[in-house]
């Protein structure tokens, strides 16, 4: 009874942690488009712009891909870059909503000024939108890896089955209902 509940609540959990790296996809593409609308080829700000949605982008992919193969390279990998673009997404949407003229300037854009603010405010909405994506991410994360911990799945590079032996047999044996 209760295991099939837990089974379709982790089924479910993973669909979303899915969704929400999908999201985190075409959020960081349309983030370039932006960028690149307001300047083709970009400045130096703009570069390192395009590179943190190009990592984002990275990020989510290692996501999807720790939650498949369930290696702890890939999601210690995910981790480390989930972490870091999200503190670097929110820092950029601060900037880009209090001073919007000097981010401007240091992109060099050749589009009109007000078209230019509304373009990178667009961004900016966007990134805060990657930073609540990224960190929700994190923690879908890591209750998916707990889950697979808990259920006996690899954990610190050894399996949790072959760790505890006669214990866990036993333990399961004393259970009230069969598993």
């Amino acid at each position: 009874m209760g295991l099939t509940s837990d089974a379709q609540s982790h089924h479910k959990t993973h669909k979303f942690f899915l969704i929400c790296n999908y999201v985190l996809i075409g959020a960081a593409s349309s983030c370039i488009f932006l960028t690149l609308s307001l300047r083709l080829i970009p400045s130096g700000a703009g570069a390192l712009l395009v590179l943190l949605h190009i990592a984002t982008i990275a990020g989510a992919i290692s996501g999807c891909n720790a939650v498949s193969a369930g290696s702890n390279k890939w999601y210690a990998a995910h981790m480390v870059a989930t972490v870091l673009t999200a503190i670097f997404q929110g820092s950029i949407s601060v900037l880009i909503f209090t001073t919007t003229s000097n981010f401007l300037t240091a992109l060099n854009s050749y589009v009109k000024e007000d078209d230019a603010a509304v373009i990178l405010k667009m961004a900016g909405g966007l990134c805060v939108l990657m930073f609540v994506l990224e960190w929700l991410v994190l923690t879908l994360a890591f209750f998916l890896r707990y889950h697979s911990f808990v259920e006996g799945g690899r954990a610190g590079g050894m399996e949790c089955g072959r760790a505890g032996g006669k214990v866990m047999e036993e333990d399961l044996k004393a259970m009230p209902f069969h598993v």
